[in-house]
């Protein structure tokens, strides 16, 4: 039973077993509240961020590595292209593509939003972050307009590391996805195993609904 520490790009995770059917539970994890009392957490990641996971006697953090180990762990599975698949390089891109170039950025603004003074909250950095997103968001627009998914013809997890960011962004007010976008969130969430991982995650599943998506 694979153990996953938090919500949030947790979310990626549990969207991941769900697709390759492992048996897992969601610890849930609140960093708004007092996560330094949170010894049990704190003994798996002193870091004090989310996700993490323990798998036997494994155990990680950072969820695109999480992702990148449970498909190479758990597979082989058409989730992951093999190293000598002409997709494979795609697949790695935007597999990481998906934190490093998309959601990373859009944190930064999330979290001016919640914590800065309200002077603070549009800041260059903020205005940077964004800049950076949207530049990012230039390699995903050049794909969906040669394929379907982030890999070519099929769904692999670079398609729940994308689907992800594009989610965030758009929940937190960050970007509005034209037509394209859209119809290609609605074929990476209408698969069976999004709607149970959001089943397993009240807070991803009530936070989407406040907000539409």
């Amino acid at each position: 039973m694979i153990t996953v520490w938090g919500e949030g790009r947790g979310f990626r995770v549990i969207w991941l077993l769900e697709e390759l059917g492992l048996a897992y539970r969601v610890r849930d994890v609140d960093l708004l509240a007092d996560i330094e009392s949170d010894s049990e957490f704190l003994a798996i990641n002193p870091a004090a961020f989310i996700p993490a996971i323990e798998d036997g006697g494994t155990v990680m953090v950072e969820s695109i590595a999480i992702l990148q180990y449970l498909v190479a762990r758990h597979g082989p599975t058409p989730l992951a292209p093999d190293p000598g698949d002409p997709a494979f390089p795609t697949y790695l891109q935007f597999l990481h593509l998906g934190e490093a170039g998309l959601a990373m950025p859009i944190n930064i603004g999330v979290a001016a939003h919640i914590l800065a003074p309200e002077a603070e909250k549009d800041n260059w950095s903020v205005r940077w972050a964004v800049r950076i997103f949207e530049q990012r968001m230039r390699l995903v627009t050049r794909q969906l307009a040669r394929a379907p998914y982030m890999a070519g013809d099929r769904f692999t997890a670079a398609d729940i590391s994308i689907t992800y960011a594009l989610q965030f962004a758009r929940r937190t007010g960050f970007h509005s996805p034209d037509e394209v976008e859209q119809a290609y969130i609605a074929r990476t969430t209408g698969r069976e195993a999004y709607a149970r991982a959001l089943d397993s995650c009240p807070g991803t599943k009530a936070w989407a609904a406040s907000v539409g998506g």
